[in-house]
């Protein structure tokens, strides 16, 4: 992983596909506005960022998974990953050592979100609009330097075009898709291509041959795990 002044030197000049950001970090910007707010209701949630740092372990090698169909996480790493995104992740997993991957990517305690903000904040990607009227307005995170996302989105387009994808490339798209918002946030990347042809290019790209098996069954696993939930949530407002 780059350094932490590399890290910052390539999100400051704008380098090619955001240089050094987290999957979370990516998944973050890609979620929300240029105005700060969420793309939409789901991705307010944030369930999507727990799984997408929880991706970014896997990826790192920072954890395992068991080969349960929901599978148990177990950490790999002794030390910190030298990230405070990913430290505070990694922490959290090492208290909840041996929990299902379901339970993890719902855990509240696990959320990245405002980590992930301080950490984009502090390399001027975005400002940071805290809550207000006692928090019934929600946090807003307005986008500072557009330049880190546009870099993501132009690779994004590259790959659906039929560019070779990186692993973190790769498991970002698998986990749009698995939230189901792929078409919306992907609208001016995917170009001509249908919903239909959309995620079957996902899906080559996001193969195991490319993330790895054990990456692409926690993806399912975790994105599986936030449906069941989100729908449940919502029948239950629609009910009350």
């Amino acid at each position: 992983m780059a350094s932490t002044a590399y890290r910052s030197l390539s999100l400051a000049a704008g380098a090619t596909y955001g240089g050094g950001m987290l999957v979370a970090e990516q998944l973050f910007l890609l979620l929300r506005r240029d105005d700060g707010k969420a793309e939409s209701a789901f991705a307010q949630n944030d369930y999507g960022l727990s799984g997408a740092v929880l991706t970014d372990l896997l990826l790192g090698e920072h954890i395992a998974l068991n080969d349960d169909k929901d599978p148990r996480v177990t950490v790999t790493t002794a030390e910190s990953v030298g990230d405070p995104v990913l430290d505070a992740a990694l922490e959290r997993v090492r208290a909840k050592e041996g929990t299902k991957l379901s339970g993890l990517v719902t855990d509240g305690r696990l959320n990245p979100r405002d980590r992930i903000a301080d950490s984009l904040a502090a390399d001027g990607v975005i400002a940071i609009e805290p809550k207000k009227a006692f928090g019934l307005i929600g946090a807003r995170y307005p986008v500072r330097d557009p330049r880190p996302e546009q870099g993501l989105r132009e690779r994004l387009r590259a790959v659906l075009s039929g560019a070779s994808a990186t692993p973190g490339e790769a498991a970002l798209l698998a986990l749009l898709k698995g939230l189901g918002v792929s078409g919306k946030v992907l609208d001016e990347e995917k170009g001509l291509l249908s919903k239909h042809d959309l995620n079957r290019r996902i899906d080559e790209v996001a193969s195991g041959d490319v993330i790895g098996q054990a990456v692409a069954k926690a993806i399912e696993a975790m994105t599986a795990a936030i449906v069941v939930i989100t729908a449940g949530a919502a029948a239950a407002s629609s009910s009350s």
